[in-house]
């Protein structure tokens, strides 16, 4: 819930800045802005925060898949922390709307995370094992999946995971994705980290073992802060 037209500059200054032909480059801003957006995003796809799991009909302030295609979207987020905690989603709704979001031609970035308390308790692959069995439907593959890594105690709060422990939770995702689709599609499905991600420590969490991207937050509000990120990513 961050951004107004205003903050359009910034998304056109990350346009400039990033010519990558390597790195996918991906911003998810509020919907009231898709539309907008496209006119300035240059090579830089759009993205919703969320989707409902229905097509249509009478869910006031919620919106459909469609609606973020016709605005300009190609991808959208689902089961982010915050959505799963604030609006108490469960695996069961994430999977619904990922099979929503994919018959409107929208690539779904889906995300997993662990509290502090179930780190703490030596949960975490337990409970992103879960996550991602529940989460994502049958018939994903490399083009129409993404999937996010977000340790909960590690957003917007400057705690970051070890790299090793990145790396465990990483590699497990690597080896649950193939084992349910194959290595062909499990190899291919972009792994993202989320989590406190800045230009200062880009570099190493990109050249822990599975991470193919980042997941990044507050430090995709400043072109300059991102793009420092992505030029990370193109050196990794």
């Amino acid at each position: 819930m961050n951004g107004s037209a205003a903050a359009l500059a910034e998304l056109q200054a990350l346009a400039a800045l990033s010519t990558s032909d390597s790195t996918d480059i991906l911003i998810c801003p509020p919907s009231t802005l898709i539309s907008r957006a496209k006119s300035v995003a240059g090579n830089v796809a759009l993205g919703g925060q969320d989707c409902h799991a229905s097509t249509s009909g009478a869910h006031t302030g919620d919106v459909a898949a469609d609606m973020l295609k016709d605005a300009g979207a190609s991808y959208v987020i689902l089961g982010h922390s915050e959505r799963r905690e604030d609006h108490n989603e469960r695996d069961e709704d994430v999977r619904s709307k990922a099979k929503t979001a994919w018959d409107a031609g929208l690539v779904t970035v889906i995300c997993v995370g662990e509290s502090l308390s179930e780190r703490e308790a030596d949960n975490t692959l337990d409970i992103i094992g879960g996550q991602l069995a529940g989460s994502i439907p049958d018939g994903a593959t490399g083009e129409n999946l993404v999937v996010a890594y977000e340790p909960i105690w590690a957003i917007g709060t400057g705690k970051v995971p070890t790299m090793s422990q990145i790396g465990e939770v990483h590699d497990f995702m690597r080896m649950r994705l193939e084992r349910r689709f194959g290595e062909g599609v499990g190899r291919t499905v972009p792994l993202l980290y989320g989590g406190s991600v800045k230009p200062g420590n880009a570099e190493e969490i990109f050249a822990v073992s599975n991470v193919d991207g980042a997941l990044v937050g507050g430090a995709s509000l400043k072109a300059s802060d991102f793009s420092a990120i992505i030029t990370a990513l193109d050196a990794a």
